[in-house]
């Protein structure tokens, strides 16, 4: 799979072109917009983004609908103009707004053809793009491998984006996918988020595959997504010992959902793959946007003290989040538990008590057969 990460290519006169290409459903359009957002959040780079797909008028909308929500330009197009003069258009409006990369999405068919080679061909050659990234849905097991040799054959790569990676068919379709093209995975989808596209590392990714996590990973993304502002001010609460509240409480969900929810944390964890399946099928992150529902339909009083949550106030709560009053009562103890938690990690030696407490809560050998 490689050895290293090996990112975009952007040293050129702006605009860097950036072109991508594969099958209709791998994925292109969603990738265009979370590569966008990639540039524009992580490189501070100015993006323009466009869709030369003038047979699927709802892939122009959806590039659109995407641009809008991270916030990056879009050049509207439309299924009677022909992909030669959108991309001629795109050009022009990339250099003239002084953009540091244009993305140009093409169009994918359900299978490989001579006419779709052909008219992505002549783009190429129109665009002379820095980077033409084949996307490859990570699903397609060895279909992906065939899809990869027709590009390739078509077209000079220069990497690889691959989708709907949070499967378990990743490691078959990265490394047919790399031997086929020898061309260099770039990025890896993990998720329908826009945010969710990674750089691909080679070693981090195999460490996955082999159940041994990718804690790396998981620490780069707590630095871009955690609010250090909120956590300090939650340490200093919690030190002083004013306690932790229901506020609290889901304010550290909402960052929990930021990272990609329970299953993509734990799926970085050293371990994590030895969870018995009983107890992932329970890992379900609908559960805590639950919670964040019946935590939203209390009163600021109620989140602050939940021992005031009593009969008719739980089913005011139940009614307000679209849940039973059984539910209400899960939440209210597994706060309680973590309070008390949070009560001894601020008491003297609180650290080495807190993960007593944790220990105490995990099942026998903790996670995996090497234990926790």
């Amino acid at each position: 799979m490689g050895e290293i990460n090996e990112s975009l290519n952007l040293a050129t006169q702006p605009p860097a072109i950036v072109l991508m290409a594969g099958l209709q459903g791998a994925g292109k359009t969603t990738s265009v917009g979370k590569l966008a957002k990639f540039l524009k959040e992580r490189h501070k780079k100015k993006v323009l983004v466009v869709s030369a797909d003038v047979y699927r008028p709802a892939a122009i909308k959806q590039l659109e609908t995407l641009a809008n929500d991270i916030g990056v330009d879009f050049v509207p197009s439309s299924a009677e103009q022909k992909p030669s003069v959108i991309a001629a258009n795109a050009v022009d409006q990339a250099r003239k707004g002084y953009y540091d990369v244009l993305i140009v999405d093409t169009a994918g068919r359900l299978h490989v053809d001579n006419e779709m080679m052909v008219e992505i061909q002549e783009l190429h050659k129109q665009l002379d793009p820095i980077e033409t990234l084949f996307v490859v849905d990570a699903m397609t097991g060895q279909d992906a491998a065939n899809t990869a040799k027709a590009f390739n054959d078509a077209l000079p790569l220069t990497g690889v984006i691959l989708t709907k990676a949070d499967g378990d068919a990743r490691g078959g379709a990265a490394l047919s996918v790399r031997h086929i093209t020898g061309k260099p995975i770039k990025f890896i989808g993990m998720g329908e988020k826009t945010d969710a596209l990674e750089p691909f590392y080679p070693d981090r990714i195999a460490s996955r595959i082999l159940g041994m996590g990718d804690v790396l990973s998981l620490i780069e993304e707590m630095e871009r997504t955690v609010d250090k502002d909120k956590a300090q001010k939650l340490a200093q609460k919690v030190q002083k010992g004013k306690g932790f509240d229901l506020e609290d409480f889901r304010e550290q969900l909402v960052q929990m959902r930021n990272m990609g929810g329970m299953m993509g944390m734990l799926d970085k964890l050293p371990g994590a793959s030895g969870l018995p399946e009983n107890v992932k099928d329970k890992i379900d992150d609908k559960i805590t946007v639950r919670m964040e529902a019946m935590i939203s339909s209390m009163t600021p009083a109620e989140r602050r003290n939940p021992d005031i949550i009593k009969g008719s106030r739980k089913r005011r709560i139940a009614m307000g989040s679209g849940v039973e009053i059984q539910d209400v009562n899960r939440l209210l103890k597994q706060f309680d538990q973590m309070q008390k938690m949070m009560k001894k990690m601020a008491g003297k030696g609180g650290l080495r008590k807190m993960m007593g407490s944790m220990k105490n809560m995990l099942p026998p050998g903790g996670f995996g057969r090497r234990g926790f």
